[in-house]
């Protein structure tokens, strides 16, 4: 699933940049009117008609193709969404809980009861 979600991800993003160059490329409403005083170029590569209807074809192809690939991708997150939990409340993992008994053990002293209470890790602190 994730794979045919990451090769539509990048379908998208090559139509995507396709479809922005081919609407660059073409000829505004604008630029007939400047081609009549001698600034435009005759436009003869694509035939007798001109660029306009061959980009125009491609543009309205790569527009649908962008539009159909833009559902199928909100169709594919949103299926995803809903198989994943949206919180921790939806999980269903139960949690076990162990006892855990810790005993402290304390060393026997045989000194006498001047150390009993007394970590015997801290050394004594000179007193005066």
């Amino acid at each position: 699933m994730d794979s045919i979600y990451t090769i539509l991800f990048v379908i998208q993003v090559i139509v995507a940049i396709a479809l922005i160059g081919f609407v660059l490329i073409q000829h505004g409403k604008g630029a007939d009117a400047g081609a009549a005083f001698g600034s435009g170029s005759s436009s003869t590569v694509f035939g007798s008609q001109g660029s306009g209807s061959f980009l125009t074809k491609v543009t309205t192809v790569l527009a649908i193709l962008f539009l159909a690939n833009s559902l199928l991708l909100a169709y594919l997150a949103s299926e995803r969404m809903q198989q994943e939990p949206t919180s921790l409340l939806d999980t269903s993992t139960a949690v076990e809980q162990s006892e855990v008994t810790t005993e402290i053990a304390t060393p026997e002293n045989d000194d006498g009861d001047e150390y009993e209470g007394q970590d015997q890790g801290i050394p004594d602190l000179p007193v005066e």
